[in-house]
């Protein structure tokens, strides 16, 4: 469950986004990450339910650190405003499809699916909804995935990619760059109740088969 004073470290570093008042609140920092990493961890045992690739998969290895990397940015605020956890086969690090929980005052999602594949796995993505359109569709249409997520969020091109056909059924998602489906999750005191972990976990539910039919795709040679 998520812990009130794990929001409040986080409003507070949004007013005091420097080094000084970050090494006198390290230990609110701390349990805060502490916090984050059990929540994934309970997430991770309801989810093996019903994607099994996330056995073995250790809460650490899906927290993102909250240090920002500043070396070509004109924004120069140390810390992230927001903590995270990606759950996926390999951990976040492996980018592979699977779920993400961003924790954020006023600002809280999940997503899932594929973010910014590289141009290999993108064609990969494309080649499957192409080749295999009632299966994708019957996914992204689907009642209860329209409900939660609408729309596939995502950058796309304007026009259909090179080597696919424009009138193609499914035309409008073979323009896209990204494969995200999305929730958000405004209300700060929603995700301070008992509900909370399990709706996520229910959110997620109803992501996983576009993960499967995302994962599927890139594995094809």
């Amino acid at each position: 469950m998520l812990s009130k004073e794990t929001l409040t470290f986080l409003k507070n570093l949004d007013k005091n986004n420097n080094r000084e008042w970050f090494q006198a609140h390290k230990s609110d920092f701390e349990a805060a990450k502490a916090n984050l990493a059990a929540l994934t961890g309970y997430l991770i045992g309801k989810m093996l339910r019903f994607d099994p690739e996330l056995a073995g998969i250790l809460p650490d290895a899906c927290v993102f650190r909250i240090y920002r990397d500043i070396r070509f940015s004109k924004d120069k605020r140390p810390y992230k405003n927001n903590i995270g956890a990606y759950i996926a086969p390999g951990g976040r690090k492996s980018m592979a499809p699977g779920y993400y929980l961003h924790i954020q005052p006023g600002n809280s999602f999940v997503a899932g699916g594929e973010y910014h594949p590289g141009a290999p796995e993108l064609l990969k993505v494309r080649n499957a909804i192409a080749n295999d359109t009632g299966e994708f569709l019957k996914i992204v249409n689907g009642k209860k995935y329209r409900e939660m997520f609408g729309e596939m969020h995502g950058e796309r091109l304007k026009t259909a990619p090179k080597g696919f056909s424009a009138d193609h059924k499914a035309a409008e998602y073979l323009k896209l760059k990204d494969f995200v489906a999305y929730h958000e999750m405004f209300d700060d005191n929603f995700l301070l109740s008992k509900e909370f972990p399990d709706y996520v976990v229910g959110v997620f539910k109803q992501m996983y088969p576009l993960n499967q039919f995302m994962r599927k795709a890139l594995a094809t040679r």
